[in-house]
């Protein structure tokens, strides 16, 4: 008997516990910071704006971080530095999400909502994720979809894992969807427009290929999570790559599949709850960027804060449309989780509590984006960022087309990894970058198009971001599992994009 138990303990193999995302995230803080005393601090001379400007990098003294500026980071990636801006407004954010959504599942809403949703949708699941999929792609490339989508995975996870899928699906659904968006982006203000400004070009310019980048990722995308899906559903315990948690998921996220339908009550929650996500989406998309002639929310909101008594109740602070970030949707989450209480009638006290219990439950998630926001403050202060991009630049300057667009793509992937935010990656490269390409004939509009595919493929996996380590962190997945989910998916998608790139530069699509 003795034996049998020897033998089964060993043929039950043990299983590798991953470190959790603070862990990993603070290994590779400790990291660059070692590297700040191997790689020499250097930076360059900027213009007006601040811009970096091609060949006046120059070495300065050291600047190495030592363990008080390790231990430090993440307190002043939260609080931010000089150098760089901190994540304060997007934890702020985040908890403003989570202290909405405790209101509105005090009301029972969303249990009903996707109780219905499972009924109506269990046989045509795949078709949901191709079209939410391709909603949070447009996102992506319209508006630069990232942060935002934090609030929408404490919905669809309930949703996925209710029809027989598990909470993997629901992330990829809106992490790759719209990661690849922004991968893809068109009009994007906060990577192609900023990118194709500091190039030189107009924002048309390389319209074309962009638009085929995303028919092509999209596709793929879409594609793959529903392939996964359809596997998950086939057979959880095999295909899962989540099957040792996914039945104490579907515990966690359980909604009753014989509830009863909405009551009038809920069906009122539902309709503001879809229209705080209406609102958000209208007061993000940057208007005036897309077309400087589309002025109705700016002329709308000065028609409202000019009018004598209702302007000034409703307060001269507020901003058109086209214009909001992330202050102003955390505004908005708070004021709507106020207005569905009143609609509801919940009284003050239990509001207040449902409300900060919503608040406490994305904590971690808040915190998390402080701390990979630690990388890049020891990255600044240790002034290493300029020396990397120096050796790029050295490296880049005189190739034929074909190596500089390759090379171009390749050397934008560790530095998306340095600066996983696409706006300063694009202000810190594109001056320098855009003018080597013309040395290969290469059209700044390809430099433009590599530099966002580079970073959108990064920004998918990388443990650097907020965006990803927060929607790990909200469906308990660890981020081992994830780069093993999305190894094949990675590696198509950066084939492709390599191959559309080469014929964009020889095609001058």
């Amino acid at each position: 008997m003795s034996d049998m138990n020897t033998n089964q303990v060993e043929q039950t193999p043990k299983k590798r516990k991953m470190l959790n995302a603070f862990t990993i995230l603070f290994i590779i803080t400790a990291v660059v910071a070692i590297l700040t005393w191997i790689v020499p601090s250097g930076v360059y001379d900027v213009d007006a704006d601040g811009n970096f400007i091609a060949g006046t990098y120059h070495t300065v003294e050291k600047t190495a971080q030592g363990f008080w500026d390790l231990f430090s980071a993440p307190i002043r990636g939260f609080l931010g530095t000089d150098s760089t801006p901190g994540a304060l407004e997007v934890s702020f954010f985040i908890l403003m999400v989570g202290g909405f959504l405790g209101v509105v599942n005090e009301t029972g809403a969303i249990d009903a909502g996707i109780a219905s949703l499972i009924k109506n949708n269990s046989k045509n699941v795949s078709i949901l994720i191709w079209v939410l999929m391709f909603v949070f792609a447009l996102g992506g490339s319209t508006y630069g979809m990232a942060e935002e989508t934090v609030a929408f995975y404490p919905l669809l996870i309930p949703l996925m894992v209710g029809v027989g899928m598990d909470a993997l699906v629901a992330v990829a659904v809106v992490l790759v969807g719209s990661g690849l968006g922004v991968l893809s982006s068109t009009v994007n203000p906060f990577a192609t427009v900023i990118a194709s400004d500091m190039a030189g070009i107009s924002t048309a310019d390389g319209m074309a290929l962009r638009l085929i980048f995303f028919a092509v990722t999209y596709v793929i995308g879409a594609w793959y999570v529903s392939s996964y899906a359809k596997k998950v559903m086939e057979d959880p315990k095999r295909n899962s790559y989540i099957a040792d948690h996914i039945e104490s998921d579907k515990e966690k996220w359980a909604v009753e599949e014989d509830a009863p339908a909405p009551t009038g009550k809920q069906k009122g929650v539902l309709i503001i709850f879809m229209l705080t996500f209406v609102l958000m989406i209208l007061a993000l998309i940057p208007w005036g960027d897309l077309n400087e002639n589309w002025t109705f929310f700016e002329s709308l909101t000065n028609w409202i804060t000019g009018l004598p008594i209702i302007g000034a109740l409703v307060g001269k602070s507020l901003i058109p449309f086209g214009t909001w970030y992330l202050t102003e949707i955390s505004v908005l989450f708070f004021m709507m989780s106020v207005i569905i209480a009143l609609y509801y009638k919940m009284n003050e006290s239990r509001f207040v509590e449902v409300f900060i219990n919503g608040v406490t439950d994305l904590i971690s998630v808040a915190l998390i984006c402080a701390v990979a926001r630690g990388i890049q403050v020891v990255m600044n202060d240790g002034q290493i960022t300029a020396t990397v991009l120096h050796w790029g630049e050295m490296s880049l300057a005189n190739l034929p087309k074909w190596a500089f667009t390759t090379l171009t793509y390749i050397f934008y992937i560790p530095m998306s990894f340095l600066i996983p935010s696409t706006s300063g990656l694009a202000a810190a490269t594109m001056g320098i970058m855009a003018p080597l390409g013309e040395f290969a004939n290469v059209a700044r509009s390809i430099v433009v198009t590599a530099y966002q595919s580079a970073s959108g493929i990064v920004n998918l996996i990388t443990p650097t971001s907020g965006v990803v380590v927060g929607a790990l962190a909200i469906a308990n997945i660890e981020i081992g599992t994830w780069w093993k989910f999305m190894k094949k998916l990675i590696i198509i998608v950066f084939v492709v994009c390599l191959v559309l790139l080469l014929a964009g530069a020889y095609l001058a699509i």
